[in-house]
């Protein structure tokens, strides 16, 4: 097992993201409140050109913000479900190929670089993904699939 942490402001906590969306060769499952960092968004679009299986499970609340990078995301394929509650799905997590687990206060978004006072943790502790993995397949099940109606681009 191994474990790593990282801070912000700052770029290394975008930089840790960054790094894990290039290793992943079969499957990320992202569970984020938002994603409106573009480097951010690039790696993920870069991944899905790898053929690496994307899901991802976000919050309605924000899927319509200015820079919120959602739409495009579900526009190129990628799956996406979100929470139609009046609650928040307030995660922030990703699974990498069923064994890599990026956990924190980390908001996926420009501000957090820049600004905020944030962390995340990247584990390799076999325990803790299985729980994180328990929690994001109960949120796949419960949550809604996005359907883009925009006119969006597909590769």
């Amino acid at each position: 097992m191994t474990s790593q942490a990282f801070f912000s402001p700052g770029t290394s906590c975008r930089d840790a993201i960054i790094h894990q969306l290039n290793t992943a060769v079969s499957n990320l499952k992202i569970c984020v409140f938002t994603i409106s960092d573009d480097v951010i968004t690039e790696a993920i679009v870069d991944a899905r050109k790898r053929g690496v299986k994307i899901m991802i499970v976000t919050d309605n609340d924000k899927l319509f913000d200015l820079g919120s990078d959602i739409i495009r995301l579900a526009g190129l394929g990628v799956e996406v479900k979100v929470d139609n509650t009046s609650n928040h799905m307030h995660h922030k997590f990703m699974l990498i190929d069923n064994h890599t687990l990026v956990n924190g206060s980390y908001n996926w978004t420009r501000s957090a670089a820049k600004y905020n006072q944030e962390n995340i943790t990247v584990t390799t502790e076999s325990a803790l993904i299985k729980l994180f993995e328990k929690e994001f397949d109960k949120l796949w099940r419960e949550m809604t699939v996005f359907k883009n109606s925009a006119n969006v681009e597909r590769t």
